[in-house]
């Protein structure tokens, strides 16, 4: 018992919740070029659907089994779930895995760039939001709002390349954005509550398996199917599998120590780290300048500031 609660308390530190926070984040953005990578190594097409759904499903089943490895190896904990365990892990899959990237990869094929990126962006102050205002497991203040809508900026800032946003939405483009990024944050505050029950580790792997299986056996009977290329193809879907087991391992031991607004702020970073990544390993010569994410990055920092000193005025 002493021990679990020295590790709840390391886990609560500033220094070691923006390390971790930030380091998930880190591997999130990295998830960008590489599924633009993989798409090719696969020679999946841009319109196709079933087979990115299935090239997901893949990648987050092989996801769920390395997570679950991870709580094997763990002295103290198992990959067991408590009877009532199973349940929510089938809750959880549906919103963070099936709902989340289902909507998601549809919703970007039928989106600009640009719009999607603002509208996924905005995950992290959606995620603050319904934390204090749908699970109420914390109050919302003024720091609050204030650093969320700067988060808010920073992400438009890094999205921004001169393109005009016109007005017009529809359903299967804007539209399903915006419930993956509900499923993404509403996902935050499941994995609060379901944590202080169940081992965030096992339940994790369990969702990912559950939702991964899913979203794999949907899109191979809607007719996707995989073409590697060459032999790297292999080693990037292992990695994405591999980086969404690490970041969701880590972040659900996060959530479960600390308030979700202290953590899902740092979300703000993934699509900055996103779009620098990609000026590193992709296209050097897009349009987006280093100057600009250099801004939106102090941006977000200033954002994530604010948050906390808003955290600190309740006490917690």
């Amino acid at each position: 018992m002493k021990m679990k609660t020295q590790g709840a308390s390391l886990l609560t530190r500033p220094l070691i919740v923006t390390l971790l926070a930030s380091f998930c984040c880190l591997l999130w953005g990295s998830a960008i070029p590489m599924i633009n990578l993989g798409y090719r190594l696969f020679a999946i097409a841009e319109g196709a659907t079933a087979t990115q759904i299935l090239f997901a499903g893949c990648r987050f089943f092989l996801a769920g089994v390395l997570t679950l490895l991870i709580a094997a190896a763990q002295r103290r904990g198992s990959v067991r779930l408590r009877a009532t365990g199973w349940g929510k892990a089938v809750r959880l899959a549906l919103v963070q895995t099936i709902a989340q990237y289902v909507f998601f990869y549809i919703g970007v094929a039928h989106t600009e760039s640009v719009k999607g990126s603002i509208i996924l962006g905005l995950s992290a102050f959606v995620a603050i939001l319904t934390a204090c205002y749908l699970f109420r497991s914390e109050r919302m203040n003024a720091l609050k709002w204030l650093g969320g809508l700067i988060g808010v900026a920073g992400v438009v800032l890094v999205n921004l390349d001169g393109t005009k946003l016109d007005a017009s939405v529809s359903l299967t483009g804007e539209g399903f954005l915006l419930i993956s990024m509900l499923a993404s944050a509403c996902s935050a505050g499941m994995i609060k509550r379901y944590g202080q029950s169940e081992n965030p580790v096992a339940l994790s792997g369990w969702q990912f398996v559950i939702g991964g299986a899913v979203m794999a056996a949907a899109g191979a009977l809607l007719g996707g199917r995989l073409h590697p290329q060459r032999a790297e193809a292999v080693v990037v879907l292992l990695y994405l599998a591999a980086l969404s087991a690490v970041a969701y391992t880590l972040w659900a031991v996060l959530l479960k120590a600390n308030p979700v607004s202290r953590v899902a702020v740092y979300m703000f970073l993934e699509p900055v780290f996103g779009v620098l990544l990609s000026l590193a390993l992709v296209n050097s010569q897009t349009g987006v300048s280093l100057l600009r994410c250099c801004a939106a990055l102090v941006l977000v920092c200033l954002s994530i500031l604010i948050i906390g000193r808003g955290q600190k005025e309740e006490g917690v």
